[in-house]
């Protein structure tokens, strides 16, 4: 297996994770709405079966969020290695070892730090398309690029 595709799968598992917990806390809250429907009545429990739907409303849009995030790594084909910056390339920047696919936690591979970045963000917007030797400044800080997988 190589460093990118570790890089994904790695992220791929953290993901899933996420997701798993979103779901069983969906699922918990929706079975506590139910247990509370059958024995409750009263302002008191409009009130709760209210925040436990705000609570419901917020873990979905974090749920939706994580499988979109797993789409795009999905899309990412870590097999190919480019000469210029792309999604799904794995690039050292200055001492930072990016890999360009979506704003992802921080990872440790093969003992080495690995920063996801999105395409959209300032720094992947500005390495996109750049190749080995180029040079890119964003904010004030000054970014050379060492290497493209």
């Amino acid at each position: 297996m190589t460093f990118k595709q570790k890089i994904k799968q790695q992220h791929l598992l953290l993901l899933q994770d996420k997701i798993d917990v979103y779901q069983d806390m969906i699922s918990g809250l929706s079975d506590d709405a139910q247990n509370d429907a059958k024995g409750s009545a009263g302002d008191k429990h409009e009130t709760a079966l209210s925040m436990m739907h705000l609570e419901q409303e917020k873990i979905t849009k974090k749920l939706t969020e994580a499988i979109a995030l797993q789409g795009v790594l999905d899309r990412i084909e870590v097999s190919k290695t480019n000469s210029t910056i792309a999604l799904g390339s794995s690039a050292k920047v200055n001492a930072l070892q990016l890999f360009v696919s979506a704003a992802l936690p921080k990872i440790t591979v093969e003992g080495i730090t690995v920063l996801s970045v999105s395409p959209q963000s300032p720094l992947g917007s500005q390495l996109m398309g750049k190749k080995q030797g180029d040079i890119v400044v964003v904010n004030g800080t000054t970014f050379t690029i060492h290497e493209v997988a």
